[in-house]
């Protein structure tokens, strides 16, 4: 019998024997290779965490103690130990496990963490309410080098090292960067520190030197420039008032045993610094752990194919930028973290010094693509809508306010699918109608979005966004050309607005309602921001009923905007429907099944349709 098979709970894993934790190790990586090729997710960085998450629950109790891991793609086996093994089968499925934590889903995950850099601040948070009530309970935060990259952490990294608060992060470093000859010796200073002697002896000798300042401060600086010289890794943490004990072996199990329980017993902030391999124990994704960060289905013999897919959005945005960028030598590319997600491969081969890759600090990107437009330049910031979130404050205040041409390639916008709640590009609409002299495009094709991103970059002024979808474009492959909106198809009965790649599921709609006798015409908008609805308002005045379908939340959305707009013109209706996204909250699960779900196929289109046309007239 697998020694995996026989986990439960926590303290049939703390019953474990040490001697048998490497093989136990072994049979979660198993598993993981295994469940994740059937119905994909985030397999690399899992794979690099699994002794380190091993450690972590045999230390401390995920039930009472509150363990943050930061993202969330190195998750899974700590949902492989907290209950959730039998279930792995419906991984990102429709009504299955999320793939990122989540207390829905398990008392064991206390808290969302779908977006990066904020663990340490949630941490921080649930450190002083332990401490304002008085209750007993650790808490520990797993963050990723690569959220390291993020502003956010750094301020809840200063508050935490300030605060005296006993809280432990765990930086798990997988980047693979650190010279192995410090790093030796780095391992040699952690291992001393662990030792409760240590700890005895340095406590008392602060006790003896009270009374002899003069040498303490000299023997101090001394060893401070020892330590700085010998562990520069450690510096930036223990100046901000940690105790840092690393770098650590993450795949020394019984290390990361002996360091948590260490600092488990300390009265303030730790950090331990874990040096991981992203996905260890499985060949291909050690040697390519970018293609195997997020996968779909595979076979394990065979690998992740790294060939590239059939094109999509995001590659030809990625061509078309490149295209532009031949002709024009002020045309740059920046991504935060997304190389490959947002297609900016062929841009960075091509001009690899107008390609900037900032890491997860979207902030830092909206504010420096302001300042490169503002000397001149013409920046496309591509980034995923969900994570473009993050740069609000500096999308009004240093490219709305001060009307800079920055072009915002806004990616994975509407229905995501199996990453779920937060990922869906569900607010983009609603945050950015709030910026200042914003012209927002929603292409429906991929003719149309080679044409609105040349038009973004050549004709307009101020910030620019394109929102189109992750995915491959549908029947529709027209281009509408430089108007606001376009109609597609007349009928006498409804009028269906859409844009995007919603157009697919309205004309298949349309179709099968004049089987039924229903005549429905249909508006694409292709320019939301400034609005223009008149081409909305004419046919609503002929048909007098209005079904709008979008994917975005309704706060925000077109349909409340041309509800506006409708009735500031005075335009009387017989019915109105608006399907979209709702609160804009969307679970995971195919990107069919959600729209089928919400409404938003071609037979919600359809029901929604039949409903306006029962409808009574006003009196």
């Amino acid at each position: 019998m697998n020694i995996l098979d026989s986990i439960n709970n926590n303290d049939d894993l703390r019953s474990v024997r040490a001697e048998d934790i490497p093989r136990l190790c072994g049979e979660i990586r198993s598993f993981l290779i295994d469940s994740v090729s059937k119905t994909g997710g985030h397999l690399a960085s899992g794979l690099g965490a699994v002794e380190l998450t091993v450690a972590i629950h045999r230390v401390y109790d995920p039930y009472k103690d509150r363990i943050l891991f930061d993202v969330g793609h190195q998750a899974y086996v700590h949902k492989l130990l907290t209950g959730r093994k039998n279930r792995f089968s419906t991984l990102r499925k429709f009504n299955g496990l999320s793939g990122f934590p989540n207390p829905a889903e398990s008392d064991a995950d206390p808290f969302v963490a779908g977006h990066a850099s904020d663990s340490v601040s949630v941490a921080m948070g649930m450190a002083r309410a332990r401490t304002l009530r008085g209750e007993d309970y650790d808490v520990v935060a797993v963050i990723g080098d690569g959220s390291m990259t993020g502003g956010l952490c750094f301020e809840g990294l200063s508050d935490a090292g300030e605060s005296g608060e006993p809280i432990v992060i765990i930086l798990n470093d997988n980047g693979m960067s650190i010279n192995k000859s410090v790093g030796g010796i780095s391992q040699l200073l952690s291992r001393a520190r662990l030792r409760p002697g240590y700890v005895r002896f340095k406590k008392a000798y602060r006790r003896m030197m009270r009374n002899l300042p003069g040498l303490y401060f000299r023997l101090h600086r001394l060893k401070e420039k020892v330590k700085k010289d010998l562990l520069p890794q450690g510096g930036i943490f223990t100046d901000l008032g940690f105790e840092y004990l690393g770098p650590i072996d993450g795949h020394d199990e019984a290390a990361l045993e002996s360091a948590l329980r260490w600092a488990r017993r300390q009265k303030g902030p730790v950090l331990i610094h874990a040096v991981t391999v992203k996905g260890k124990g499985y060949a291909p994704a050690e040697a390519f752990p970018e293609l195997y960060h997020g996968v779909g289905a595979f076979d394990p013999a065979e690998g992740v194919s790294a060939h590239a897919e059939e094109e999509d959005f995001s590659s030809r945005f990625g061509r078309s930028a490149v295209r532009l960028a031949e002709k024009d030598p002020s045309i740059c590319a920046v991504t935060a973290a997304m190389e490959r997600g947002t297609g900016l491969e062929c841009f960075s081969s091509r001009f690899p010094e107008r390609f900037i890759e900032l890491g997860i600090a979207e902030e830092h990107a909206a504010a420096m693509c302001a300042g490169m437009a503002r000397q001149g330049m013409r920046p496309i910031f591509a980034v995923y809508s969900t994570f473009l979130q993050r740069s609000f404050d500096m999308l009004i205040e240093d490219m709305g306010l001060t009307g800079e041409h920055v072009v915002l390639a806004v990616d994975r916008a509407g229905i995501v699918g199996r990453d779920g709640i937060t990922h869906q590009g569900s607010f983009d609409i609603a945050y950015l109608s709030a910026v200042p002299g914003m012209t927002l495009y929603a292409p429906s094709s991929y003719a149309e979005l080679d044409f609105m991103l040349e038009t973004a970059l050549e004709k307009e002024n101020g910030p620019v966004a394109l929102r189109y979808p992750r995915g491959r474009e549908g029947a529709y492959r027209g281009s509408c050309g430089d108007t606001p909106s376009t109609l597609i198809r007349e009928g006498d009965d409804v009028t269906i607005v859409c844009h995007g790649i919603t157009i697919n599921a309205a004309i298949e709609a349309a179709q099968q309602l004049e089987t039924e006798g229903i005549g429905a015409e249909i508006v694409k908008i292709n320019r939301i921001l400034p609005a223009d609805y008149t081409l909305c308002l004419a046919s609503l005045r002929k048909t007098g009923r209005l079904l709008s379908a979008e994917e975005a939340c309704r706060s925000g959305s077109v349909g409340t905007s041309l509800l506006s707009a409708v009735s500031e013109a005075g335009v009387p209706l017989r019915g109105c429907a608006l399907l979209d996204l709702g609160s804009g909250i969307v679970r995971h699960g195919s990107p069919e099944q959600l729209r089928r779900e919400l409404g938003l196929d071609a037979e919600g289109i359809c029901k929604a349709a039949r409903g306006l046309m029962n409808e009574k007239d006003p009196a």
